[in-house]
C-alpha cells in the first residue's frame, strides 16, 4: 500500500502518464492505426479512472493542501488551478460521449467530439503535473 503522503507524485506521475498516451494516440490515428489508437486511448481512459479513485483517495484523507507562495507565482498558480479544475470537470462527460462514440464504430461524430476532447483532456493532464510541482515544489 502507498503512504497517503505519497499520492500527490503519484497522482502527478498518472497524470504525465496519461498525457504521454494521448500523444501517443493522436500520433497513431494520423498514421490511421485504428487499432493501436483505440488500445492507447483505452488505456489512457483506465489511467484517468486510477488517478481519479487516487486523487479522491489522498483528499478525503489529507483534506486541502495550500499554495504556500505569494505575489505573481501565487496569481499564476490559482489561474492555472481555476482553468485546471473548470476543464477537469467538464472533460469528463466528453470523454465519456467520445469513446462510446468509438466504441460504437460512430467515427464521424466521434472525430466531432474527439476534435474538443483530445486537446481539453491533454490540457488537463499536462497542467494536472504543473499544478502538482508548483504545489509541492514551489520556487523559492
Amino acid at each position: 500500500m502507498i503512504p497517503y503522503d505519497e499520492l500527490p507524485a503519484v497522482n502527478a506521475a498518472l497524470n504525465g502518464l496519461c498525457a504521454v498516451l494521448l500523444a501517443i494516440g493522436f500520433g497513431f490515428i494520423r498514421r490511421r492505426k485504428v487499432v493501436l489508437h483505440r488500445r492507447t486511448m483505452k488505456t489512457a481512459f483506465v489511467v484517468s479512472v486510477v488517478f481519479l479513485v487516487s486523487y479522491l483517495t489522498y483528499h478525503s484523507h489529507a483534506g486541502v493542501h495550500r499554495y504556500p507562495g505569494t505575489g505573481f507565482l501565487r496569481t499564476l498558480y490559482l489561474a492555472i488551478l481555476a482553468t485546471h479544475t473548470v476543464l477537469a470537470a467538464a472533460v469528463v462527460p466528453l470523454v465519456l460521449r467520445t469513446l462510446y462514440l468509438g466504441n460504437g464504430s460512430r467515427f464521424a461524430e466521434h472525430r466531432r467530439i474527439a476534435r474538443w476532447t483530445l486537446p481539453i483532456w491533454f490540457y488537463v493532464s499536462v497542467t494536472g503535473v504543473v499544478v502538482y510541482w508548483m504545489l509541492y515544489h514551489p520556487a523559492r
